[in-house]
């Protein structure tokens, strides 16, 4: 197995927010002289025959990509140019921490996230969500902001644990390594009956830029926006329950959605912080 390289640059001493006292932060472990912030080596075991863990390994890498086309590719659709057969595989991945779930009975990997970390954002110049959106009222929250990206949960697995898994260990991170936001682009899946239509998508964003608009300080602008002017944005429909739990943990929409045509999905952004956590969130995850 290839030992993966430390991705994630020590990361600036910096003061930590109001709301963070109540939580002890480790030392780092070291490894070759270097902070190890950016990763949690250890299997978390969790309820239900499922375990937590961070990749180390690049073989571990390719399981979540592996997962990641099966998912993207295979069951939505999407035309994804991967230099790796059978695997999502981008520019960004060499670049970010990649979260597993794995099932403890077949140790296959049933979920996974790839975080990108503010260094790392620094050293490939950008975020994914970049490339869709135009981000310049972020740029104040860049130094304490992750991107969360290419969430997917095997189709046998899709039940809460999964999700609540990932969301535990993605929290713990956040603190760990003394960050606040997330950001990420969440997707609507924009093909039905094989044929592509937007009003689903569109229809969404009207619903959720009436109860879930970040203040416009926050707000981006899609780089290849939805027509959402030409859509018919009055069907009764329900956001895909992954936006739907993101918003449940005080997740903000930060904008209209981008049409990603690679994915067959609009995108949606979204912004959480750390200190917009639901009282109950905050204790199951952090204990506070």
């Amino acid at each position: 197995m290839k030992e993966l390289p430390i991705p994630t640059f020590p990361l600036s001493p910096i003061s930590l927010p109001r709301w963070f006292p109540q939580f002890r932060l480790p030392k780092p472990d070291k490894r070759n002289g270097l902070p190890l912030q950016g990763k949690v080596t250890a299997k978390t075991k969790q309820a239900g025959g499922i375990e937590v863990q961070w990749a180390k390994h690049l073989d571990e890498v390719r399981e979540a990509q592996r997962l990641r086309y099966n998912v993207f590719a295979k069951e939505m659709g999407a035309r994804l140019n991967t230099k790796v057969a059978g695997h999502d595989v981008d520019l960004f991945d060499d670049y970010c921490e990649h979260l597993l779930v794995r099932d403890q009975a077949s140790g296959e990997v049933i979920g996974t996230y790839r975080v990108l970390t503010p260094a790392q954002a620094k050293r490939i110049g950008s975020t994914y969500s970049d490339i869709e959106f135009d981000l310049t009222r972020l740029r104040n929250l860049r130094e304490r902001m992750v991107e969360l990206g290419r969430s997917c949960v095997h189709p046998d697995h899709r039940h809460g644990g999964v999700i609540m898994s990932l969301w535990g260990a993605l929290t713990e991170f956040m603190v760990r390594n003394q960050l606040d936001t997330m950001i990420g682009c969440a997707s609507i899946p924009m093909v039905s009956n094989g044929v592509v239509n937007g009003d689903v998508a569109a229809s969404i964003w009207k619903q959720l830029s009436k109860t879930h608009l970040a203040p416009i300080e926050y707000h981006v602008r899609p780089r290849l926006p939805l027509p959402v002017e030409d859509l018919n944005g009055d069907l009764l429909v329900e956001p895909p329950a992954l936006i739907k739990g993101y918003l449940r943990v005080g997740a903000k929409v930060l904008g209209a959605p981008a049409w990603d045509p690679d994915f067959n999905c609009a995108d949606l952004p979204l912004l959480m912080r750390i200190q917009d956590l639901p009282s109950r969130y905050r204790k199951h995850f952090l204990g506070t």
